[in-house]
């Protein structure tokens, strides 16, 4: 174990046990008003981000990726259960919260049928031709449970404002080449596909993956459209579930953290 996870990770597993888990329900993101079980960004100032503080721009974007590259690897299979966690309806623990629909489904209910939820990899996984291997292409943090037609829809396209509304998932609109998500989870998205480019940066055996302004992509290792992104993690800052689901993915499955969840100021910091 490095010491960053022995001086951090244990203290604050200590810490969250006496917190109260969320309340909320699961059409609608649970408000920062409601009780909430995630971790301060001051609490992690002092441990787990100390080498990024006081830092920008490229310099800014190294240190991140130095820190959250110290993590323990999925398999694919282990996706499937580590979602079920991660995604978890804080009204309903035997449910799991659908990314673009918002529905509430049971943990259980997965697969590849219609009505059913899967694995959508939030960064496409043609996009930099990772596929399923483990690395980026079992990276919970870009993984997520959604409506199996929702996510052959969304397809490998790139993310952009516009397009035709979807009937299967009201909010949501695509067009040929670009996927714009509901609202509630605009944010998420963008801090999603931002985590990916400061995790893999091409100093493994996969691709450098770095967000552009532009969509329509292909399997070029590049996402959009940065511009909107950037909007969309203004527009909708974290809330209670996208931070408790950071919380999980450091505390139970990966140990690293999206660091944009913990401050969404260094989207702008390094962008």
């Amino acid at each position: 174990m490095s010491r960053r996870h022995s001086f951090y990770a244990r203290p604050l597993l200590a810490a969250v046990a006496t917190v109260t888990v969320l309340a909320g329900t699961a059409a609608a993101a649970p408000s920062d008003s409601s009780p909430g079980r995630y971790t301060t960004a001051a609490a992690l100032d002092d441990t787990y981000y100390q080498d990024a503080l006081g830092k920008t721009g490229a310099e800014l974007k190294a240190a991140l990726h130095t820190i959250i590259s110290d993590q323990t690897k999925l398999s694919y299979s282990q996706v499937w259960d580590a979602l079920k966690a991660t995604d978890e309806d804080p009204a309903d623990s035997s449910n799991v919260v659908l990314l673009y629909t918002g529905r509430s489904q049971s943990k259980n209910d997965n697969g590849g049928n219609s009505g059913q939820w899967n694995r959508e990899h939030v960064w496409a996984k043609s996009h930099g031709d990772f596929g399923t291997a483990t690395g980026p292409g079992t990276d919970v943090h870009h993984l997520r449970p959604t409506d199996v037609q929702v996510n052959s829809i969304r397809g490998n396209k790139d993310f952009d404002n516009g397009g035709g509304e979807l009937g299967s998932a009201p909010g949501n609109f695509t067009d040929s080449d670009s996927f714009e998500p509901r609202d509630e989870v605009k944010g998420d998205v963008a801090r999603m596909i931002l985590y990916m480019a400061v995790r893999y940066e091409g100093n493994d055996s996969f691709a450098d993956l770095e967000p552009n302004d532009q969509v329509n992509n292909g399997s070029a290792p590049k996402m959009g459209k940065l511009s909107v992104l950037k909007e969309w993690s203004q527009e909708d800052p974290p809330d209670t579930f996208e931070k408790r689901r950071n919380d999980v993915i450091f505390e139970q499955f990966q140990h690293n953290r999206n660091p944009f969840i913990d401050r969404p100021e260094w989207v702008d910091a390094i962008w």
